[in-house]
């Protein structure tokens, strides 16, 4: 059976612990031809007003939807749950987190994405998906690729930034092959999803714009209080101070 690659996106009530999912939509490529799911869904979460300014989706427009589970879009993504398949997006850790809500625990192997950017443009001074869609002038692709998929792209429409995901992805690939021209691009990228990121710099605090390893020659005692006294402090950053305190 051949692979398939799931480019995947959510939208939700918002962030938290009890939100839901409210918008599935991914394309499915693979043999014999793209295919595209893409499902509004009703849950007991109300959306919040931070998440309606991002995607637009009002009660109004879910209230006679089926919920996540029932849906056509989730049905056929829990068909496709096979260890030969893989699930790609940008950000996995949020949509897989919130689909686990749902009771879809992916078995695919998972390509983020983000972290995979994060690794191979590591000088950019943003990972975020849109901030790829004007560097790399992906919009100017849009349409095209709309048409050839049957998509009618839409604002507030997930499927609208797989679309981007997709042009996105062709484009890491051929980074991800310059650079390791010796492995197989989709493995290297599995690879790099789960290899941790070494921070160079800070972007954020008092320190900003200077490289952790000066950090750790003039001030070690704050990485260590960041190890200790930070709670939520990211892991790629975690990772990268135990790297430059030696530890």
């Amino acid at each position: 059976m051949a692979k398939k690659y799931i480019l995947l996106d959510t939208e939700t009530t918002g962030t938290g612990e009890n939100d839901r999912v409210i918008q599935l939509g991914y394309i499915v490529l693979g043999e014999p031809k793209p295919e595209v799911q893409n499902d509004f869904c009703s849950c007991d979460t109300a959306i919040s007003f931070g998440a309606m300014e991002i995607h637009g989706i009002t009660p109004e427009m879910i209230e006679t939807k089926p919920t996540c589970q029932e849906t056509t879009a989730f049905k056929r993504l829990q068909a496709l749950n096979t260890d030969e398949n893989y699930i790609i997006i940008h950000n996995a850790p949020f949509d897989l987190g919130m689909l686990e809500k749902e009771g879809f625990n992916t078995k695919m192997k998972v390509i983020d994405t983000l972290r995979v950017a994060k690794h191979i443009f590591a000088d950019e001074e943003a990972h975020r998906l849109q901030y790829f869609r004007y560097k790399m002038e992906l919009y100017k692709e849009e349409q095209k690729e709309a048409d050839a998929l049957g998509i009618v792209v839409k604002a507030h429409d997930a499927i609208g930034d797989v679309l981007v995901l997709k042009l996105f992805l062709s484009k890491l690939r051929g980074a991800v092959q310059k650079q390791f021209p010796k492995e197989n691009p989709v493995e290297k990228m599995v690879d790099l999803t789960n290899t941790p990121i070494l921070v160079k710099s800070f972007k954020f605090g008092k320190y900003k714009g200077k490289t952790l390893e000066e950090v750790a020659k003039s001030d070690a005692g704050y990485l260590r209080w960041m190890l200790t006294g930070m709670e939520n402090l990211d892991e790629d950053m975690r990772y990268s101070i135990n790297r430059v305190l030696g530890s």
